[in-house]
């Protein structure tokens, strides 16, 4: 079986917005006496639009409208219609994620493809995908390093450390090249972020709307936002000022970098350190490349360079792995079908840890997803340890419980799913652990990770089996 598909995925962020349409072949590489396993086998991306300004009504808000209007024109440019795509992704990152209407924006979109995937991507997870599309996160495991990538924005700077292909750690700075913006085709400011502002101060430096500043004020803003990177990845003493830009929290520094990528829209600045471009784009973005391009960071780590700097994140349109559950699942009545479930996954790291701190390892990871309105939920997916006798069933549920616990106070079910074959018994001891009073999704032999979305179809063979989609984000090809 060869099938092609065509995908499609849109990136609205805090300062661009952009559309890539994907063709997808996917192929059953199982053998003819084997479960059926659909999977991926090529990839080619054959429309890429124009890269737009995304457009405000304020500073607070997107317009949603004039957002649809261009991706309708990307959609007439590329010669597609919605019914041409079978599957593809909506996501809204960076700054633009804290716009009052977010949520609206994405409801305005998520008509144009059959079974999209609309997220709004927090910080650490957006750091996530965007760490995959440079492709830190397969050269970490190809080299058996461990790899940070600094995807600097308009807005934000999400950083993700991988290690052996896992993600180990990441955090989230206010520090983009659209923070101070300036008009009239020079440098008199039009706007200022807040935290620009407070660090400007620290450095004796006043900004104001409406005022010039002068080439040395924004060189030193800039050198000092490229200073705080160097904290943040402990190439320099930490200050007090990055706490201040932390949008939640800090890198845990436990580990030796071995290479640094970048990418983001400030990324290509770095790569293209030109003086004469500085303002081009009317904001500080130039400056800061070059600030960074100047810094500790490529002197005293290796620099890897990212396969896609600006487009790391919309490269990622959705993508369809289509497999079938073990048989030993548990699974509530009358739950399914469930469709575009986020997944969190643990990593190797938290699953070395005893069982009794696994809660804690939980809980920390909820935190990347915005888990907002009732409808929403996340599948908690892990391989699951080795020889469980009864008491650690017992202990994992326990465990899982408490650091679910976010998700528990909503009306969906909890969604766990392992590797290991271990679906049926503890789903019943969840169910157990919570008094029979929520509904429980147990599924085993399912492989799955962070960024990747899935759908449960309903039970088949008795209830024995469920068909499970894997949506992932293509972020190779």
């Amino acid at each position: 079986m060869k099938e092609q598909i065509l995908s499609v995925g849109i990136d609205i962020g805090t300062t661009t917005t952009q559309l890539v349409f994907s063709q997808l072949t996917l192929e059953n590489t199982a053998s003819l006496i084997s479960v059926p396993r659909i999977e991926i086998v090529g990839k080619e991306v054959v429309f890429r639009s124009d890269i737009h300004f995304t457009p405000l009504r304020s500073q607070q808000e997107i317009d949603e409208q004039k957002i649809r209007e261009l991706i309708e024109r990307d959609y007439r440019s590329a010669g597609m219609t919605p019914d041409k795509v079978q599957t593809g992704a909506v996501i809204i990152t960076g700054e633009a994620a804290r716009k009052q209407n977010a949520e609206s924006v994405l409801k305005a979109l998520s008509g144009l493809a059959g079974e999209f995937v609309v997220a709004t991507a927090g910080p650490t997870l957006e750091g996530i995908i965007a760490g995959k599309g440079a492709g830190a996160s397969q050269e970490s495991k190809k080299r058996g390093a461990t790899i940070v990538n600094l995807d600097i924005g308009g807005g934000t700077t999400n950083i993700a450390v991988f290690r052996n292909g896992e993600v180990i750690d990441t955090a989230c700075l206010d520090i983009g090249g659209r923070l101070i913006q300036f008009q009239n085709s020079g440098k008199e400011v039009s706007y200022i972020a807040d935290k620009i502002r407070s660090l400007a101060r620290t450095l004796n430096v006043s900004v104001t709307e409406n005022h010039s500043l002068n080439q040395l004020a924004i060189e030193t803003i800039a050198r000092r936002m490229a200073g705080i990177l160097e904290e943040v990845l402990g190439l320099t003493p930490v200050s007090p000022q990055l706490a201040s830009m932390l949008t939640d929290h800090d890198l845990k520094r436990d580990y030796q970098i071995d290479y640094v990528s970048f990418s983001g829209g400030v990324a290509d600045c770095i790569q293209h350190t030109n003086n004469d471009e500085d303002f081009r784009y009317g904001d500080i973005g130039g400056v800061l490349g070059r600030a960074i391009a100047d810094s500790k960071i490529p002197q005293q780590l290796k620099v890897l360079q990212a396969v896609e700097t600006i487009r790391a994140t919309v490269v990622g349109a959705g993508s369809h792995t289509t497999g079938v559950s073990g048989s030993t699942i548990s699974v509530s009545a009358g739950v399914l079908p469930m469709q575009n479930i986020p997944v969190l996954k643990l990593s190797t790291e938290d699953e070395a840890l005893p069982l009794s701190q696994w809660g804690e390892a939980i809980l920390r990871k909820v935190q990347w997803f915005n888990l907002e309105g009732e409808k929403q939920n996340l599948a908690l997916a892990f391989s699951g340890p080795e020889n469980l006798g009864f008491s650690g069933v017992k202990t994992l549920a326990q465990e899982i419980v408490k650091g679910m616990q976010g998700v528990l106070c909503k009306t969906c079910p909890l969604v766990v799913i392992i590797e290991k074959d271990l679906g049926k018994v503890l789903g019943q001891t969840l169910r157990n652990q919570l008094e029979f009073k929520k509904d429980v999704i147990c599924i085993d032999t399912i492989q799955v990770e962070n960024g990747d979305y899935i759908d449960i179809g309903r039970e088949l063979v008795d209830g024995n089996v469920v068909p499970v989609i894997v949506k992932t984000l293509v972020f190779d090809y």
